[in-house]
């Protein structure tokens, strides 16, 4: 597997503060797979302070060399919204009621999988947990497929994606 992207969820507060050294408030998130990923939906919610601007400064172009953007995008202003940076604030859910140590928001879980699937595409969660990442893709209508080695945690995450199905199902329907 190649490593295509790091991206970072800064949390809103630390779970384990600790006396030796500054807490933890911020998870990894890796983008892996084979080759090239087939897909990229990026999610365009940062507002732009630019907004509204002619588009300046340099790129670089096919060929190696440096470009004024403002001779070759001369009509063309800032968009009001960009796309992320690869740090994410989002706020934990309040209510666990799952009994796993760390889930996860499903916000979290969905916008990741918004942006690097498509509708009808595989997400694959090799440590189900709680069973977020498949409520989130069920919503999303992504097929999926999880594992959990912990009975508890499995028999706890059938039942939200059983039940995400359901809900899924009634909004699905024409």
């Amino acid at each position: 597997m190649n490593l295509h992207d790091t991206m970072i969820w800064k949390k809103s507060s630390s779970s384990f503060p600790d006396k030796i050294r500054y807490p933890q408030i911020f998870e990894y998130m890796f983008i892996l797979g084979k080759g090239k990923p087939k897909t990229f939906n990026p999610i365009c919610d940062r507002k732009n302070k630019y907004a509204g601007t002619q588009i300046h400064g340099t790129f670089r172009g096919k060929d190696g060399k440096t470009h004024n953007r403002s001779e070759t995008w001369k009509n063309s202003v800032c968009k009001e919204y960009g796309s992320r940076f690869n740090v994410w604030e989002i706020s934990e859910e309040k209510n666990n009621r799952s009994g796993h140590p760390a889930p996860f928001p499903e916000r979290l879980a969905a916008d990741n999988i918004i942006s690097w699937s498509n509708p009808e595409d595989i997400v694959l969660d090799p440590f189900l947990g709680s069973g977020t990442t498949g409520v989130a893709a069920i919503m999303n209508n992504r097929n999926f497929i999880g594992i959990e080695i912990v009975p508890e945690y499995f028999r706890y995450a059938e039942k939200r994606i059983a039940e995400a199905e359901k809900a899924a199902a009634g909004l699905l329907k024409f």
